[in-house]
């Protein structure tokens, strides 16, 4: 059965941004509000951080639950991993997501500054400097038949989308807009040249954008 490479529970703003400006320790995504942007898969009874009963089940949750489905190994960009820039000043930066990250995978960031790979709970980090398509086989070779998600952030899925890598993509558009940050798009057509879109409105106010391989 063939890998894919799938962009899984990806939210930009009505505005086609993945995160605001200005990135630092205390705000990962910028001048963007996590809490309104992911406010629709944190209201879900599937949402992992949840810490009492209850939850809303539906679309929402129906998504929130595939997070995980055949998933055998994540990419993301070094700017989702965390806020630093250029040469590491240290070793001690260990990702934004504690001792127990939610990947439960392989993961290669993606970086211009490799660093040695490292294990908290279930989850291998591994820095890798390469090409898309190059560290995308590294992925599906991790992955042990397994697909691979494509974590972001938005500059590291439109790489991958330039590289006609990507095969499907849910991307969750959400009814706040940012202005200016990191973009994924002006516009969601601009991928109806080479994907086939479902547009399916949840009664959250959120929009999910169905991409899959014409």
């Amino acid at each position: 059965m063939e890998q894919l490479l799938r962009v899984q529970n990806f939210v930009v703003s009505r505005d086609g941004f993945g995160a605001g400006e200005g990135q630092t320790l205390e705000r990962p995504f910028g001048h963007a509000d996590p809490g309104s942007m992911f406010a629709w898969a944190g209201a879900t009874a599937s949402w992992p951080n949840r810490t009492d009963p209850g939850g809303t089940r539906g679309l929402d949750d129906y998504f929130t639950r595939d997070f995980a489905r055949n998933i055998g190994a994540e990419i993301m960009g070094r700017n989702k991993f965390g806020p630093q820039r250029g040469p590491w000043q240290d070793h001690e930066w260990r990702g934004w997501w504690g001792d127990v990250p939610p990947f439960h995978t392989p993961v290669f960031v993606m970086t211009h500054h490799e660093r040695p790979s490292f294990t908290l709970s279930d989850t291998t980090f591994h820095f890798v400097d390469g090409s898309p398509a190059t560290v995308l086989a590294q992925a599906k070779d991790a992955a042990e038949g397994k697909d691979v998600r494509l974590g972001g952030g938005a500059t590291t899925i439109r790489e991958f989308l330039d590289a006609d890598l990507v095969d499907t993509l849910h991307v969750a558009v959400s009814p706040v807009e940012l202005g200016s940050g990191v973009r994924l798009w002006e516009s969601p057509d601009e991928l109806l040249d080479r994907y086939h879109l479902e547009v399916v409105p949840s009664p959250s106010g959120v929009a999910h954008h169905l991409f899959w391989r014409k």
